[in-house]
């Protein structure tokens, strides 16, 4: 779905709204009582929904981005639209060279294809260890993860705590829609990836994202030679 595609009603407008609100109020509780804490911004829809809020409510929460080496031009593209349209420049952490170089030597550089240990292997390298930087030091990160986004989402909660990291973890999206998520893009001109009007609705690394067809699941274009139950990169799986 894309801002073109949507049919905006009183009724995806009030919802929008309500949720809105609360989400607002949630992010001002975070900036005043978790501090220091940062926002994952994946760049997808939602993420761009949350950076709106945060910067344009000037809230003490950093916002940082990976750059796992193998992000499709468009993803990129918005990094710099993000700057130009609110002047912010995103945090940007890269993987360990030694990392990367060490997975492509003793598997190849598209190993993630052959099963799902080495995917997870690449996910580890490219972002799960670049992500703990991040949080070094953070009480609190956010997400804009939804739970009807994905099987392994399904009982996403609104807070919880991330034992693996050792912090408060908020999904403050959890349960909106995708049509509020473009709502909320559409009414306040939201910069979003180009790749999401080319049927893109989860966008990763360009060689695990693919475009879907009209009807499938909105995660089914992620890893899509995996089974659903499987297809989490690592960054939020529970120790």
């Amino acid at each position: 779905m894309t801002p073109a595609l949507l049919n905006i009603t009183p009724e995806l407008t009030a919802s929008t709204a309500a949720r809105t609100a609360a989400v607002k109020t949630l992010l001002a509780e975070i900036a005043g009582q978790w501090s220091p804490a940062t926002f994952a911004n994946s760049l997808g829809a939602e993420d761009m929904v949350l950076t709106d809020l945060i910067l344009k409510a000037k809230l003490p929460i950093e916002i940082f981005s990976l750059d796992t080496g193998r992000l499709p031009l468009e993803t990129y593209d918005l990094m710099a639209a993000v700057h130009r349209h609110y002047g912010h420049k995103l945090k940007v952490y890269f993987p360990q060279a030694e990392e990367v170089e060490s997975f492509v030597r003793n598997h190849g550089i598209n190993a993630f294809y052959d099963s799902v240990t080495l995917r997870k292997a690449c996910c580890y390298a490219r972002k799960v260890e670049p992500l703990k930087r991040a949080l070094a030091g953070k009480r609190a990160w956010i997400t804009g993860m939804r739970a009807e986004q994905a099987a392994t989402r399904g009982n996403l909660a609104t807070r919880e705590y991330d034992e693996g990291n050792g912090l408060e973890k908020f999904n403050p999206l959890a349960d909106w829609s995708e049509k509020e998520i473009w709502t909320y893009i559409k009414q306040h001109a939201v910069p979003y990836n180009a790749l999401h009007d080319t049927f893109y609705p989860s966008i990763g690394c360009a060689p695990c994202t693919r475009a879907i067809s009209p009807g499938e699941d909105i995660r089914s274009g992620r890893w899509w030679w995996e089974n659903p139950e499987s297809k989490e990169c690592g960054l939020h799986v529970k120790a």
